[in-house]
């Protein structure tokens, strides 16, 4: 089982390295600049070109039955699933193939929303304890299902 993470803005990096030590996972923190990664041997970073799309298209690429995809990116979500992935956004909302149909087409409004108020946007809510809980919960069954097929 290899965990890749899209690691640029993810907030729960520190998690995914906690419950993949637990199932003995591969990580794969999949970013476009380095920064720390734990000394553990099955953790690597993967440091990217500065590319726009480089990070997805890697973590893409590498996505498989056997991986687990942690990342808010709705195309990057539906590329993987479509190599056969798990996928989990930070907050523990797993996309699947029923999902991400509307995923994709809510994203293209609110694209559109966006671009006619000049700018002012209120952004994400912000990054709730809850929300690391549900990430906690997802992760953990998403690879105990993983471990037992």
């Amino acid at each position: 089982m290899t965990i890749l993470v899209d690691a640029d803005a993810c907030p729960v990096k520190d998690e995914v390295y906690r419950v993949a030590e637990r199932f003995k996972a591969e990580v794969r923190v999949v970013s476009n600049s380095p920064f720390r990664v734990p000394q553990d041997p099955r953790i690597r970073r993967v440091v990217v070109s500065d590319g726009f799309d480089a990070a997805d298209d890697w973590i893409a690429e590498h996505a498989n039955p056997r991986s687990v995809v942690i990342t808010a990116d709705i195309l990057l979500a539906e590329r993987c699933l479509a190599a056969g992935a798990q996928v989990l956004a930070h907050n523990g909302k797993p996309f699947d193939a029923a999902s991400i149909g509307g995923a994709v087409a809510t994203r293209a409004i609110m694209a559109d929303l966006r671009a006619g108020m000049d700018g002012i946007t209120g952004g994400p809510p912000p990054f709730s304890k809850a929300d690391r809980s549900r990430f906690l919960q997802a992760l953990d069954l998403v690879l105990t299902r993983l471990q037992r097929s």
